[in-house]
């Protein structure tokens, strides 16, 4: 294969996933509300581009969960969201965007980093899916911890659920929901993967992204 299509190709692929993250997000399919948060699905088709495509590719596809969070801050959809954009529209954004973006592209690193090592491929696609959900909850339960965590909202939830410090409010609010997550995306998304390889012919794509 040339390089011209297999630009075309990746790109194809790409615009699929990223439709994928569209059409999860409006259907109802990419969050299920959980208290104050959304147990979010979303990083499914962004590990799996990460892997199968590359860093790069996660990083755009966590653009575009990024994008699709903070317009529910804007519009209310999201009530905590919401909550923090009447706080900070920049802490906002840079919780919604730029974590979701750190998130794509550390999975795909972190991907390429142990598919190294992994001649058959298979615990470090488990690892990549996997990294999604919990870098994810890292990024984004981190950046609220350090923007927002002395605010009013925030010392209310941590008063309602007990929490005597960060750590805590991040292990009483996640709880169960980051769990379901991370079992949820390193179980399809491993095996999403894997078909995708099988039918491309590829063993680890993003090895030469």
């Amino acid at each position: 294969m040339n390089k011209k299509a297999f630009d075309v190709q990746t790109m194809t692929q790409l615009a699929l996933l990223i439709a994928v993250v569209i059409v999860m997000k409006v259907v109802g399919l990419g969050s299920v509300p959980v208290g104050p948060l959304n147990m979010s699905f979303l990083t499914i088709p962004i590990a799996v581009g990460a892997i199968i495509l590359g860093p790069s590719a996660g990083a755009v596809l966590g653009l575009v969960f990024g994008l699709l969070s903070f317009k529910d801050g804007m519009s209310g959809s999201s009530y905590m969201t919401a909550v923090f954009f009447q706080i900070s529209p920049i802490h906002t954004a840079i919780l919604c965007i730029g974590m979701r973006v750190l998130m794509g592209l550390g999975c795909g690193l972190i991907y390429r980093v142990l598919s190294r090592l992994d001649r058959k491929g298979w615990w470090s696609t488990l690892v990549g899916a996997l990294s999604a959900p919990l870098l994810n909850t890292f990024f984004f339960m981190g950046y609220i911890c350090l923007a927002f965590y002395n605010t009013e909202y925030i010392q209310g939830l941590c008063t309602k659920l007990g929490a005597a410090n960060p750590l805590m409010f991040v292990v009483l609010l996640v709880g169960v929901q980051g769990l379901i997550e991370a079992v949820a995306c390193g179980v399809i998304g491993t095996a999403v993967c894997r078909a995708v390889r099988r039918v491309l012919g590829l063993r680890r794509v993003s090895a030469k992204a």
